[in-house]
């Protein structure tokens, strides 16, 4: 859905109600765990901290959904627990308009409390813009001791703005991929022990 301004609070709150009524754009979930050619594929992996303790914060960070700390996108509701079924709506703010897009978490992935990777895939609505698949997830190598903030999406475009704007619509999923990675740092970084914010 777009809007010339941003959405009020109530229709944020009205589109998140209808959206947990919608199904998935696309087929069943699973999208970005197999290879589909008629979709673009994109992957953003950072180091976001080293050892055990950064890993801890970096799943504490993606928990509270600190990957969608931005100044141009914003999810409601605000941090969400990760479970499947959960529904979220996405407002991206881009080019003088704004769009709302709803999400549903398809699956986890790894588990919180124990092992080295940790994270969930939402897939988007029948009212999204896009059609496909965004796995977020952290992980930690313990021979090396980096965590890793890791993106994978697999999308391609259902509206008939985001299919006549595609070249922007690559250019901002790009930016968020930028912009996200910088904010899972950020948040790590500044959970650091010794370290304000």
């Amino acid at each position: 859905m777009f809007f010339f301004r941003r959405p009020s609070r109530q229709t944020i709150e009205r589109v998140l109600e209808e959206s947990r009524r919608l199904p998935l754009s696309y087929g069943s979930p699973g999208l970005a765990r197999t290879a589909h050619p008629d979709f673009d594929l994109d992957e953003t992996v950072v180091i976001v901290g080293r050892g055990d303790e950064a890993y801890e914060r970096a799943k504490t960070a993606l928990a509270s959904w600190a990957h969608f700390g931005l100044d141009w996108v914003d999810i409601s509701p605000r941090a969400p627990p990760i479970e499947p079924g959960i529904v979220v709506a996405v407002l991206i703010r881009h080019l003088g308009f704004w769009s709302l897009n709803g999400c549903r978490i398809v699956y986890s992935v790894g588990d919180r409390s124990r092992g080295c990777r940790f994270g969930f895939a939402y897939g988007t609505l029948s009212n999204h813009a896009e059609r496909g698949e965004e796995i977020f997830e952290v992980f930690h190598t313990p021979e090396t001791g980096e965590v890793w903030y890791r993106i994978f999406a697999v999308s391609r475009p259902r509206a008939a703005l985001a299919r006549a704007g595609y070249p922007i619509v690559r250019a901002l999923q790009a930016r968020f991929r930028r912009d996200s990675a910088e904010a899972m740092r950020r948040a790590v970084d500044a959970a650091a022990p010794g370290r304000e914010g």
